[in-house]
């Protein structure tokens, strides 16, 4: 792959840009993901002690101490080596997922690869998460696909245990610098899912995902999905900020125009639940308790970004901090629903209303799911 120093340079400073700009106010959807139209119904004799209560899930084939993945979110620039690196010893201690962001940079500029690698580096025994765009994987009028060598080296760039292919034509769309060509994704996929030795996860960003498309992922042999919903950090808001910095008239109009645009989380979870194969809930899950209604909803793990990406900046204290008082949550949580682990959530009750009703049945899917055989 030819290296061009200028795209280079533009890709480290845009992926600088989106952690900037993700910590803002500016960056959350006006709507939200719907989590308060969510309700667990309590168990008034639970029949299992807090104590014991076991938060450990298996996701594809590893066993992690609870269902939390860090979601991929930084690498590329100069600042992302620290903080993948307090992100990786995040997930060692707790026994956690982590994943990466996108590592085209690092494609681009091998001095870049450290950002990435630091992952590993800090969390030797943890699942990790390779990254690449679905865009990359097709010519686009900026340039050609990556080949399969290129992907290769991003999973042994992390030493991986799973790659996620991200899905972010939203963002795509509306930025500045966006690649716009979808068609050919699905053989692209198809191609990476054959020819890599570690699982694929397809990675929605923002717009969340249906039935219909969990299972043409599935059959493209896809082990995993990200439904990455509405109501999360949006892309489209940061790449309208993004716009509106750069005077491109056109990303900002479109960005406020499709700023609420996408599936929103519980419904996307609902939907893909059925697909038959492990759902990671992202998008919007702040708390415990929203990692709970996932879980109940048929999500196997959630995901959570944007408030590890600030207590990250703060520093390892805050991060354990944030990450003690998430699964305190959710073990209570499970506690109150008579739940002694996550996977038990599947059988309990789940009241849906308004929006998130709405959005859940107009797609025709059921709240409540059974466990996968």
């Amino acid at each position: 792959m030819t290296v061009d120093e200028h795209e280079a340079a533009a890709v480290a400073a845009r992926k600088a840009e989106h952690v900037e700009l993700a910590l803002q106010p500016a960056a959350q959807p006006p709507g939200g993901p719907g989590w308060s139209e969510v309700e667990l119904a309590h168990a008034s004799l639970p029949e299992v002690d807090l104590d014991e209560v076991d938060l450990r899930t298996e996701l594809l084939g590893a066993r992690l101490r609870a269902p939390l993945v860090i979601a991929g979110m930084t690498g590329g620039h100069p600042q992302a080596e620290a903080l993948n690196a307090r992100l990786g010893a995040a997930a060692q201690r707790h026994g956690l997922a982590v994943g990466v962001g996108s590592q085209r940079a690092a494609l681009l500029d091998a001095s870049l690869r450290t950002t990435y690698a630091a992952v590993r580096r800090y969390a030797p025994d943890a699942y990790v998460i390779a990254n690449i765009g679905v865009a990359q994987l097709i010519p686009q009028a900026a340039g050609a696909a990556l080949e399969l060598g290129d992907v290769r080296r991003l999973v042994e760039m992390v030493t991986a245990d799973a790659l996620a292919v991200h899905l972010n034509f939203l963002e795509e769309v509306i930025q500045p610098e966006g690649d716009r060509r979808a068609r050919g994704c699905a053989a692209a996929i198809a191609r990476i899912c054959e020819a890599i030795p570690v699982p694929v996860i397809a990675k929605e960003t923002g717009g969340g995902m249906t039935l219909e498309t969990a299972e043409q992922l599935r059959e493209l042999g896809v082990a995993a999905l990200d439904v990455g919903g509405a109501g999360g950090t949006s892309f489209a808001a940061i790449e309208r900020l993004r716009a509106e910095r750069q005077g491109d008239l056109r990303g900002a109009s479109l960005g406020k125009a499709f700023a609420s645009w996408g599936i929103p989380t519980p419904a996307a979870i609902s939907a893909t639940a059925g697909a038959g194969i492990p759902v990671i809930a992202t998008g919007g899950v702040r708390s415990g308790l929203d990692a709970a209604k996932a879980l109940t909803m048929g999500a196997e793990a959630v995901g959570v970004a944007r408030p590890l990406l600030a207590a990250a900046i703060e520093g390892d204290e805050a991060i354990d901090s944030w990450i003690g008082q998430f699964l305190l949550e959710l073990r209570t949580a499970l506690f109150l629903t008579g739940s002694a682990t996550p996977r038990q959530l599947r059988q309990r009750r789940v009241v849906l209303s308004g929006r998130t009703r709405a959005w859940v049945e107009d797609l025709g899917c059921r709240a409540h799911r059974a466990p996968m055989p």
